[in-house]
């Protein structure tokens, strides 16, 4: 939120010192025998001043020096560009091929929901219409909004006042679908304001307020914390604690992931330059990935700017996340179900159908045959019926698995 500042002019005046002026006394003229009388010259019209020579302009460049200068500055841009090029190519090429057979839904499919799930908002008759149109997908989680947390950690309980209500509606109307608490806060990793996972005091209150959603019935505690830097101990840390928590309840871990350096050590160049290191390395995503139960890719705003583009992007991570993903832990890539336009996320690339692609291709030849492996739609308040059409008929169209 930008801060409004005004700046103040401050004017001085300024007071010139006057002199008083001194009369001189007339004295008589007194001749001195001493002096020599020397003549005076005959005083003419005085002589104009000289003019002030013209400066003279610095000399042009020649022409071969102005070539030169270009050059120069045409390989510096080809320098800075050619990376792009290249890797944007490579995406291009990410996106061609066909998907292999049977690269669909393995039924471990999750969704956001919006806090109005358990906030008092929905009803009885809203349960049963998200079930209709659940059914006959690869669903099997609900990560539904139940924060934020506050900055110190803890969560009061009027933020999930319904949660009861909502998990055991779910349960009637879908059994088998589990209900998990999305917790989240931003972290004061960037800014000055947020949530400090280094203080311990913080870290524990985490641990309690997971506690109490598991009280009020969640099976899971899912979380999204942003902006969270490749390399955090202290997060890693934090995970250690909670993976040892929610087994110990029976419950599940899972947590919202950032995207996967595309370049190698991306993420520091990035934070560099813009002060947003964006990114993870595929090394610590791959350590996030050991400490819990599923871990979902935020694979959406990712400044692609064409469908093929984000297409091969979508790959491209599917593949890298794939790669250090342990076989016992759920990887979900994320679908974007929602439409806005700003910097980082334009919908006409942002595409269903192009993340679909992209996921199939990437699983393809990567790891066709990984049983834990799945997709999750962000978000069910923004979602649209193009949207789920092309979930269902890309991603979920196959017979549901025999039980």
């Amino acid at each position: 939120m930008g801060g409004k500042r005004m700046d103040e002019a401050r004017g001085d005046d300024g007071h010139a010192d006057e002199n008083a002026a001194r009369d001189g006394a007339n004295a008589a003229d007194i001749p001195d025998p001493d002096a020599t009388t020397k003549p005076t010259p005959d005083a003419g019209p005085a002589p104009d001043p000289a003019p002030a020579p013209t400066p003279t302009p610095p000399a042009a460049p020649s022409r071969p020096r102005k070539r030169r200068i270009l050059r120069l500055l045409a390989a510096l841009l080809a320098l800075l560009l050619l990376p792009l090029l290249t890797a944007e190519t490579a995406l291009r090429i990410n996106y061609t091929g066909d998907p292999a057979p049977g690269t669909r839904t393995r039924h471990r499919d999750a969704l956001w929901l919006g806090h109005a799930w358990v906030d008092g908002r929905k009803t009885d008759g809203d349960v049963r219409a998200l079930a209709r149109r659940l059914r006959e997908t690869g669903i099997r989680d609900l990560y539904v909004h139940s924060g934020p947390l506050e900055h110190d950690g803890t969560l009061p309980p009027s933020a999930y006042k319904k949660a009861r209500w909502f998990t055991a509606a779910v349960h009637r109307e879908l059994p088998g679908v589990r209900v998990q608490a999305w917790l989240g806060d931003v972290l004061a990793t960037e800014t000055p304001d947020g949530l400090r996972l280094e203080r311990a005091a913080t870290r524990t209150a985490i641990l309690a307020s997971t506690r109490a959603v598991l009280d009020a019935g969640f099976q899971g505690a899912h979380f999204d914390l942003e902006p969270l830097h490749s390399g955090d101990r202290n997060y890693l840390a934090l995970l250690d604690d909670l993976r040892a928590l929610t087994h110990a309840r029976g419950a599940v871990l899972s947590v919202a992931a950032h995207q996967i350096d595309p370049l190698p050590a991306f993420h520091s160049f990035w934070g560099t330059t813009t002060g947003h290191p964006k990114w993870w390395s595929q090394a610590f995503f791959g350590q996030v990935a050991r400490r819990v139960d599923q871990i979902a890719v935020m694979s959406y705003d990712t400044m692609q700017p064409s469908q093929s583009l984000y297409g091969g992007y979508v790959a491209q991570q599917t593949s890298l996340a794939l790669e250090v993903t342990p076989k016992g832990t759920d990887l979900l890539m994320g679908l974007p179900f929602y439409h806005e336009n700003r910097f980082g996320h334009w919908a006409h690339a942002e595409t269903v159908p192009a993340a679909v692609r992209g996921v199939r291709l990437g699983l393809s030849r990567t790891d066709a045959g990984r049983a834990r492996f799945g997709v999750a739609l962000y978000v069910d308040f923004a979602a649209t019926e193009a949207d789920w059409r092309a979930y269902r008929d890309g991603w979920a169209a196959t017979p549901p698995a025999a039980s």
